[in-house]
């Protein structure tokens, strides 16, 4: 499943302003979720998600499936791509439950995220 869409996130000014907007447009359903300032983990039909605060006119950060985040991140930078140091929710009980995320760059700039998904998934 190496390399396929796993997460995506969308930042927003008010998380539960787009919980609302949403929900209504997609019936996704909300819960809270591992992000600081009031985020929430989105269940959707397929693909599940997270929204977070604070960051107005966000594009979504799309994550990808790695099977080990340590040696993608590594391969990232082999590749002249950046690997942000701070993660998001990357607590013990954040991982088990939603499993570790890195933000990325690629080698031209363009931003990714791998995301490798809790071992009981």
């Amino acid at each position: 499943m190496a390399g396929e869409i796993s997460f995506f996130e969308l930042g927003v000014e008010d998380p539960e302003r787009a919980c609302a907007f949403y929900g209504e447009l997609f019936g996704w359903t909300f819960e809270p979720g591992p992000s600081d300032g009031g985020g929430f983990a989105i269940t959707t039909p397929g693909t599940p998600g997270g929204v977070h605060g604070g960051d107005r006119g966000a594009g979504p950060y799309v994550f990808f499936w790695v099977d080990d985040l340590g040696a993608a991140v590594a391969k990232v930078r082999e590749l002249g791509g950046t690997v942000d140091d701070a993660s998001p929710g990357d607590d013990e009980e954040s991982a088990a439950r939603f499993g570790r995320f890195r933000l990325c760059r690629d080698d031209q700039g363009s931003p990714f995220g791998l995301h490798e998904p809790p071992t009981a998934v």
